[in-house]
């Protein structure tokens, strides 16, 4: 609920959902890019690790033909750094070829 005037006068609270839903409405579009952004920065520091930018890295994916998505590519960097690796390997490989 809301705090103060906002959850007992009626006018108030009108104004308060009303704005609520404004912040709702703008916000699911701005979470699309906030997650973009930290699926872009956790990939950009795990490939960095391995000796390769973010930019080298996305390059070498697209010529390698590896089709997995950002948040994807993440989640593998964050939580098996094994398999990122031998993606990684697979990228340079194809960078170098």
């Amino acid at each position: 609920g809301f705090r103060g005037r906002r959850g007992n006068v009626f006018r108030v609270a009108k104004q308060a959902v009303m704005k609520a839903g404004q912040y709702a409405y703008r916000d699911r579009r701005t979470k699309k890019r906030v997650f973009r952004q930290l699926w872009i920065a956790r990939i950009n520091a795990a490939s960095r690790e391995l000796g390769l930018t973010y930019s080298q890295f996305a390059n070498g994916i697209r010529k390698a033909g590896i089709e997995i998505d950002r948040k994807v590519l993440a989640d593998i960097a964050v939580h098996d750094k094994a398999a990122f690796a031998g993606i990684v390997e697979q990228v340079k490989a194809k960078l170098a070829a």
